[in-house]
């Protein structure tokens, strides 16, 4: 969208639910699990899409979750589950991915209506990747644990999008339907649009009511909740709504949860917004009632192309973490999300850390020295706010020998990486601005916490470690004709050249030289 303008189920039922599912699903067999898609369809609203990269979403299913695709050699390979609907194993993609970068390029559907979600293309707005298409999420951006097993979520950033303009069984016109997503409830901003959900199937704004999505974030252009946000709200398209009115509803709350359940769910004249804790509790509703008072809300004019951490017409501002996530056909009973929301607590979704590879010590002094071979010689450095490389030895001036060194701190936007804070210019910091490193004052503004964090990595070329953005995961930090920055494998830009790549982001971690 445009801001210009813009309980109890029975043991029959739910055996029932996965036989159908098995019927319906490729590549599943009988188990005796239960998933969030088997509750749906024993309340009488089954899924017609289910994406998930942590988890499969039906008891019976065995199929993919999705694809990875890596950068050293272009070649793919999709994550099943570990058993039949199970979690994802993790230990296929780290195998897959060892020493190079991957991609999420696929995000199957579940439900066998093969409505899988795939690299956006351009629309109202133009992405950042090549021919106008959006940016792809890392495979390791966000790492999770789901009953004890490790997983990967989609970090989206700003600029990353998926899409599916050309589906089957998702509700259009007035059709009733319903959704539900996890997402990481301490990621968001207030760019337009983190969204889950129905959008337009030619990425064109094409209308008040030709969208039903979930939204997640603080924009305030449009309805706003109590606080300052996040706040769970509607993209309906050209109005985010968080209930009756266009503009505020104080029962739409603040919410922060970790792994934070949402849910949208509309039909004639009828529309809910409830949500959660996806760790704990049970859901509540913060709007239940008749479709806004603005007109072309009532009927609805969706158009059923699915999108994730976009708008309708691929505004691509906003930022996000997306987990799993259904759409369903028909209006959920509350009694039928109560049972998905108990579902999905009981999956156990939990943190893990963000790092790996040689530890960094926090408060400790530290050199950053390049592992290409034309540059074993070289360390980062700063002079004033520009960040490149330079030849540092023993006999080197007072005056580099601090511009080169650095203190570890604890990260500014996440406690789990480090930043870099200037061992000769205290209070400033390594971060990346339009994806070139500088040195700057810490104005403690998000985006500066967030642009100055990086989460260490095992070295991509076997030395030392690969220092990942916080904000941006598919990009590293990297040194491209001895200038810093921070660089995706392949990408558009001339610093995310293939050649070198694993070497050039790599870089040995040492004393600092003041």
């Amino acid at each position: 969208m445009q801001l210009r303008t813009r309980g109890v189920i029975s043991g029959v039922a739910v055996l029932g639910a996965v036989v159908a599912g098995a019927l319906v699903n490729a590549g599943v067999s009988q188990a005796a699990v239960t998933g969030p898609c088997d509750l749906y369809a024993s309340g009488g609203t089954p899924c017609v899409a289910a994406h998930s990269t942590t988890r499969a979403l039906y008891g019976a299913y065995t199929g993919s979750l999705y694809q990875v695709r890596r950068g050293s050699d272009g070649a793919t390979t999709n994550i099943a589950p570990l058993s039949a609907g199970g979690v994802a194993n993790a230990a296929t993609q780290d195998s897959f991915c060892a020493g190079t970068t991957c991609l999420i390029t696929v995000i199957y559907d579940q439900s066998g209506r093969g409505n899988h979600l795939t690299q956006a293309p351009p629309g109202g707005f133009q992405g950042p990747e090549a021919n106008g298409y959006d940016n792809l999420a890392s495979a390791t951006g966000a790492p999770v644990t789901v009953g004890g097993h490790k997983a990967y979520g989609v970090w989206v950033s700003p600029g990353t999008g998926y899409r599916d303009n050309s589906t089957s069984g998702i509700a259009t016109g007035d059709q009733p339907q319903g959704m539900y997503a996890i997402f990481d409830g301490t990621h968001y901003n207030g760019g337009c649009c983190f969204d889950y959900g129905n959008a337009e199937t030619s990425s064109l704004d094409t209308g008040n009511g030709h969208m039903e999505a979930i939204y997640f974030g603080t924009s305030t252009g449009w309805g706003t909740g109590a606080g300052s946000g996040p706040w769970i709200m509607a993209d309906l398209e050209n109005g985010l709504f968080s209930g009756y009115n266009a503009g505020n509803n104080s029962g739409d709350p603040t919410i922060t949860h970790r792994f934070l359940t949402a849910v949208v769910k509309g039909g004639p004249n009828l529309w809910a917004i409830r949500g959660g804790n996806a760790q704990s509790g049970s859901l509540s509703t913060f709007y239940s009632g008749v479709r806004p008072n603005k007109s072309g809300y009532n009927p609805m004019h969706k158009e059923g192309a699915i999108i994730l951490g976009i708008g309708g017409d691929n505004s691509v501002s906003a930022q996000g973490t997306f987990y799993e996530g259904v759409m369903t056909s028909g209006y959920p009973s509350d009694a039928t999300e109560n049972a998905v929301q108990a579902n999905i607590t009981a999956a156990g979704y939990a943190t893990t850390s963000l790092t790996s590879g040689p530890a960094l010590t926090v408060g400790s002094s530290v050199s950053l020295r390049a592992t290409t071979a034309c540059c074993t010689t070289r360390y980062l450095a700063h002079s004033g706010t520009t960040v490149n490389t330079q030849v540092v030895t023993s006999s080197s001036t007072a005056a580099l020998k601090g511009q080169s060194t650095f203190v570890v701190r604890s990260g500014l936007a996440n406690s789990g990486c480090v930043s870099f804070e200037s061992k000769d210019t205290a209070g400033s910091y390594l971060r990346h601005n339009g994806f070139q490193l500088y040195l700057n004052a810490n104005d403690n503004s998000t985006l500066f916490r967030q642009d100055a964090t990086f989460c260490p990595q095992s070295g991509l070329n076997g030395q030392g470690n690969a220092l990942r953005s916080f904000n941006y995961p598919t990009r590293y930090l990297r040194h491209y004709n001895n200038t810093g920055y921070i660089a995706s494998q392949g990408g558009v830009h001339t610093w995310d050249a293939t050649s070198l790549f694993a070497d050039d982001v790599s870089w040995v971690v040492g004393t600092g030289w003041s």
